[in-house]
């Protein structure tokens, strides 16, 4: 159980380093026309700052397992993705993007297995 919690903390990672990377480099501009279509309702700070959570929610995931420094703090970052991806959701519907809704819940349905678990008996 705790090599798939691994990985799956690790898959989750490297997703949220990948889109929070791209949401600090990029121009909300290039990032609208790069298929992102739901920040034109947000400020360029408002992206840059879930950019920043998706940043430090990955460095939540890992390092402080890999590094046995707070390990507790894994799954509350984790909880956190699934804070994330709840907002991404209701951002979705309002716009009526439900194909992308089907992605938010995906990626919240892994972030919600890797708290609750390392929560509970499988924790550090």
């Amino acid at each position: 159980m705790n090599t798939f919690l691994w990985i799956g903390a690790s898959l989750l990672a490297a997703a949220m380093l990948a889109a929070g990377s791209m949401k600090l480099t990029k121009p909300r501009p290039a990032l609208a026309d790069s298929g992102l279509a739901w920040v034109e309702d947000f400020s360029d700070d408002a992206v840059k700052g879930i950019g920043a959570l998706e940043v430090l929610a990955a460095l939540g995931l890992i390092l402080p397992a890999l590094l046995d420094i707070a390990p507790d703090l894994v799954p509350l970052a984790a909880a956190g993705v699934v804070l994330l991806m709840g907002g991404a959701a209701i951002t979705h519907v309002r716009r009526k993007e439900y194909p992308l809704v089907a992605v938010n819940v995906l990626i919240g349905g892994l972030a919600l297995v890797i708290a609750v678990l390392r929560f509970g008996s499988q924790g550090f």
